[in-house]
């Protein structure tokens, strides 16, 4: 299943992201805890080189918390401040500002031995599409700022915004993986709905969830779909499908089971954390 989607505007985003790089103090990653590593842009070591770097694990509300701490921990030992959110309830936000102001305290330090007490530190935020970045800026603002939606790459346009605190905020639009050279970064991207469903066999990728959710969440797809994995199947992705399907009842004429509805479902059910809160990839995949 080979998933590439690169909208030409994000080609020029990153180009102006890396012009912005050199106006800010720090960079503010938002990164969907689900999948925290894969959505990050590969690009984003490359292009915040040298500067203070902070990260958002958004969506913690849907993501398994043994795991979300696993993923800080790993973060903290690569040298980030990292505070866990769930923008859309507002938790954890209110760290924000505090931890800026730690990542930058020698910074501020400086300023303030020059005189420059108050001064407004510059912050990137980054963030590949629908990780939740502009439902976070509109919670750190407290109003209604960003445009966000909840398909992929609807924010427009950088602008600023200045935070209480002297914090002054650059959001940039989201910007996607330039290629996927590994299958896996895209099927997690795709399930987590960071690629849009119109350009995908939505059939085959509830079928690579089922296999993902074998592995990482065994329990619930027993429980909400009575599913086990198959002990010996070249296909048991689309097994599992077909055992779902038949216990909800989705059978087309000549009685075939309706995979293609029953991946659907699937995946909306776990983007809509109805199969519990749940993790799809840890540090240990990472490990040198």
């Amino acid at each position: 299943m080979n998933i590439q989607w690169y909208p030409g505007h994000m080609t020029k985003t990153r180009r102006q992201m890396a012009e912005y790089i050199k106006q800010v103090d720090a960079v503010c990653e938002v990164v969907d805890a689900r999948i925290p590593q894969v959505s990050r842009n590969p690009d984003m070591d490359e292009i915040a080189a040298g500067k203070p770097r902070l990260m958002i694990l958004n969506r913690i509300d849907l993501a398994d918390p043994a795991k979300t701490a696993a993923w800080a921990k790993h973060f903290r030992a690569q040298g980030m401040a990292v505070i866990e959110t769930d923008s859309r309830k507002g938790q954890g936000t209110q760290a924000f500002a505090n931890a800026v102001r730690m990542l930058l305290a020698d910074k501020i330090a400086g300023w303030n031995e020059k005189g420059l007490v108050g001064k407004a530190v510059r912050v990137m935020v980054v963030g590949i599409p629908n990780v939740g970045k502009s439902t976070f800026i509109n919670r750190i603002l407290g109003r209604k700022s960003a445009k966000a939606a909840d398909k992929p790459g609807v924010t427009r346009g950088s602008q600023w915004f200045r935070v209480e605190g002297g914090i002054d905020l650059l959001d940039t639009p989201g910007i996607l993986w330039p290629k996927f050279d590994d299958e896996r970064v895209g099927i997690l991207l795709a399930c987590t709905g960071a690629i849009r469903d119109d350009i995908l066999d939505v059939e085959t990728l509830g079928c690579k969830l089922m296999e993902l959710l074998a592995v990482q969440a065994p329990q619930a797809i027993a429980e909400r779909y009575g599913v086990t994995p198959p002990k010996e199947s070249d296909f048991p992705g689309y097994d599992m499908l077909e055992q779902a399907g038949r216990r909800r009842g989705f059978l087309l004429r000549g009685g075939e089971i309706d995979t293609e509805r029953m991946a659907h479902i699937l995946l909306d059910e776990f983007r809509g954390g109805v199969l519990g809160r749940i993790t799809l990839e840890t540090p240990e995949e990472y490990a040198e």
